[in-house]
């Protein structure tokens, strides 16, 4: 007879709650019984944590067993809850000390023969329990890098649940979390790689450089894909902070690498037009699960063909391109994902695609009802929009090779610095997240480029967020220019990359 309690965590999204596991071992017929709003494959944890206590050498006590999981209203569910249950029950029984537990949190699924088997989210759940105020965690030994890429927990990783019991009672330690190795930010792909399109290759560099997101249209060969590919390479590394972020993301999603869990460049997601919403947006039974918005947060979102992908597809991004995040409500409760990504749509002028378009057999109606799968509303939040031509040449008419990756990226870093230092006071690091009344009210342009604008709403060019996207574009071309703020001539050019008739 006794009483006992563990610690483990519940996720919701990347927001982690810790979770007390108590359990009581009570007069009564031998049973389990356990309580907190558990789901079906927690429910289930009963016989998991019964059969590898067993299969471990140790006595299950033949009593009547209460298991609680507070805060009692919260939904709970996954198997990452077997280690903090098995270690709850023993310690009731008295079988390892109770007070051993009070400050360390337990994540692993069991095995029916004693294992611990890894589980998602290990990094966003040692976090949670840091900000709980626990400074110990046991782990399953698989997800050792991942966890120790969290400061100020002491972290260690099990294989086996008679390892955790012989280290509870002192008998001997466990496995503790590899040396991080320093990072390394290499990449196959170059901006030299590119041949031609010049006006292409700048408007990557401005988006690059302000976190715009942008379009390419024109017949297949001329290096959309290229491009886009080689967009992360210009974009700054991610700070310590946003890193940690990132890499819970794909921890929850499954899908960070064993050997280097740890992400500090900006992802890079490019999903087939085939995928479903769910796939797209985040979705699944339960708690909604990240999707491709939501791994592409810090870094790119690369749509190819993006005509391809219908208008339910599509659509579904615009809640996210305006806030920077996806809330999803499923049957378990609402999560919060990020979604803050530069999105690079690339799409051909039309379905057959030729080479040239004075060789195109689509008749006019056929290409607009094309191109127009890319709706109104969609296409008002993308800030640059760029028509490619057909190469003409394998190699450069000057004779002077293009600029490789490296240089393009030094004058991205500075119009980066210029801007983040003129946003710090309002807590924004790039020019595309500053909201358009800050810009109008707090650095209003000089007369002839707001006429420009003026100009431009009046005749239909662009609608009311347009003008703003302009604004921000404009400030982009200053901070590459070393300039203090934007002219008529940058704001010209804001207005150019806007035009539907260059896309």
């Amino acid at each position: 007879m006794g009483l006992a309690r563990a610690w483990s965590i519940a996720l919701f999204g990347v927001d982690g709650v810790a979770v007390e596991v108590e359990a009581d071992i009570g007069a009564g017929l031998p049973g389990v019984q356990l309580v907190g709003l558990p789901d079906a494959a927690l429910q289930q944890a009963k016989e998991r944590v019964r059969a590898a206590v067993r299969n471990s050498g140790e006595q299950w006590p033949a009593h009547r067993i209460t298991l609680g999981l507070s805060p009692a209203a919260l939904p709970k569910g996954g198997s990452g809850y077997d280690l903090a249950i098995a270690c709850a029950i023993l310690a009731a029984a008295k079988a390892i000390p109770p007070d051993v537990l009070d400050n360390m949190a337990l994540i692993g699924e069991l095995a029916l023969d004693g294992r611990v088997r890894p589980v998602r989210g290990v990094l966003p759940g040692l976090l949670a329990a840091r900000r709980a105020g626990l400074r110990e965690a046991i782990v399953p030994a698989e997800a050792l890098p991942e966890a120790g890429l969290v400061d100020g927990m002491r972290v260690f990783g099990a294989r086996r649940l008679d390892e955790v019991l012989a280290c509870l009672r002192g008998e001997h330690g466990l496995e503790t979390p590899p040396e991080r190795a320093p990072a390394k930010r290499a990449s196959s792909v170059d901006l030299a790689d590119v041949l031609g399109q010049p006006e292409a290759r700048w408007a990557l560099e401005v988006a690059a450089a302000g976190g715009h997101h942008l379009l390419f249209v024109g017949p297949p060969g001329t290096g959309k894909t290229m491009l886009a590919q080689r967009l992360c390479g210009l974009l700054p590394e991610l700070t310590p902070e946003e890193a940690l972020e990132v890499t819970a993301i794909h921890s929850v999603a499954g899908a960070l690498a064993p050997e280097a869990p740890l992400i500090d460049a900006p992802p890079f997601v490019a999903p087939h037009h085939s995928l479903s919403v769910a796939a797209m947006i985040g979705g699944g039974t339960g708690l909604a699960k990240p999707g491709a918005v939501s791994r592409a947060h810090r870094g790119v979102l690369f749509l190819d063909e993006a005509c391809e992908f219908g208008p339910r597809r599509l659509e579904t991004l615009r809640t996210a391109l305006e806030e920077g995040e996806v809330r999803l409500a499923r049957r378990d409760g609402v999560v919060r994902y990020p979604a803050r990504f530069q999105l690079v749509l690339a799409t051909n002028p039309c379905p057959c695609a030729p080479p040239r378009d004075t060789e195109c057999l689509c008749p006019p109606n056929t290409r607009r009802r094309y191109l127009a799968r890319l709706s109104g509303p969609l296409l008002d939040r993308v800030d640059i929009r760029v028509r490619m031509r057909p190469l003409t040449a394998m190699s450069a008419h000057d004779g002077a090779e293009p600029e490789p990756t490296s240089v393009v990226r030094e004058r991205v870093r500075e119009a980066r610095r210029r801007a983040a230092q003129r946003w710090s006071a309002y807590g924004l690091g790039s020019n595309a997240e500053v909201p358009g009344t800050v810009l109008r009210r707090d650095f209003p342009l000089a007369r002839g480029a707001i006429e420009l604008l003026d100009h431009g709403l009046d005749i239909g060019v662009v609608t009311g967020r347009g003008a703003d996207r302009c604004l921000r574009v404009a400030w982009t071309l200053a901070d590459l220019a070393g300039i203090d703020e934007p002219g008529v001539d940058e704001v010209a050019s804001a207005l150019e990359f806007r035009d539907r008739r260059s896309a």
